[in-house]
């Protein structure tokens, strides 16, 4: 891809590594790269699972690249390419699993960069914060998201304050999957990746469109969606091979085949 953005496949995984020292921070074209990389991966049929981490130990990534902006080099609305900033918080239509890799300070849109994956596993030396405020500029994203996933009061304590949160306050919140010794994360990350590799792709990709309309519904429309077939992924499953194959599988005693169709 680039020296900023490099990917890593093996057999149905990609790791996108962002690369930018000091602190992996964002502009806008970095940002389109990243988009641009994940939309290949949502696109490819061959690939099932992303992770996305940082290089270096310092920082995870610190979110908008300030330095360019105070500069005037670019400005907070500018085009941060098909997935907005960062690539995948508003990447339409990515029905696969992406765990996220956190070693060190995930600020600001890193953090938010971190909250659009699925999963996310990091170091015990991590940590979280939303320091936008200080900045005079709205960390959108983590302001839509957070109150939905941790208590509301914590949600607006960070968002308000840009207080830090460690590693083990965001597992306790139920924000991160799990921390882990440095030296291991990495190897539990791809021990996750390799488990959803071999899994079903067409449930996973039902599960995360449904879970995705079900936001914004009452429990018994987003129920009737589903049970209607109204959800594209949900069509796509119920008429698949997929669907037979676990059935199969156990009643002749062996591990299930998934092959995406």
């Amino acid at each position: 891809m680039s020296d900023v953005i490099t990917t890593c496949r093996e057999g149905a995984i990609l790791e996108v590594t962002l690369n930018r020292p000091k602190a992996n921070a964002v502009d806008h074209i970095t940002s389109r790269l990243m988009g641009d990389t994940f939309k290949a991966f949502r696109d490819d049929p061959e690939l099932r699972v992303a992770i996305v981490k940082t290089a270096g130990d310092k920082f995870f990534c610190a979110g908008w690249d300030l330095k360019s902006a105070a500069a005037g080099v670019e400005v907070r609305n500018d085009d941060y390419g098909v997935g907005g900033f960062g690539g995948l918080q508003e990447l339409r239509g990515l029905n696969k699993p992406v765990i996220a890799c956190v070693n060190g300070m995930a600020v600001g849109g890193g953090f938010e960069l971190a909250l659009s994956c699925d999963l996310i596993y990091a170091s015990n030396h991590s940590s979280f914060a939303l320091p936008e405020i200080r900045a005079g500029v709205l960390a959108d994203a983590a302001s839509i998201k957070l109150p939905k996933r941790i208590p509301y009061h914590i949600a607006m304590e960070l968002l308000l304050t840009g207080r830090w949160m460690d590693a083990a306050e965001a597992h306790r919140w139920g924000i991160v999957n799990e921390v882990l010794p440095k030296e291991k994360l990495d190897e539990r990350v791809w021990e996750i990746a390799r488990l959803l590799a071999g899994g079903p792709p067409l449930v996973f990709a039902a599960i995360k469109e449904t879970v995705r309309v079900a936001e914004t519904l009452t429990f018994q429309d987003a129920m009737n969606r589903v049970s209607r077939r109204q959800l594209a992924t949900v069509e796509t499953l119920s008429c698949s091979e997929d669907r037979l194959e676990g059935p199969r599988a156990f009643a002749e005693k062996r591990d299930p085949v998934w092959r995406g169709r």
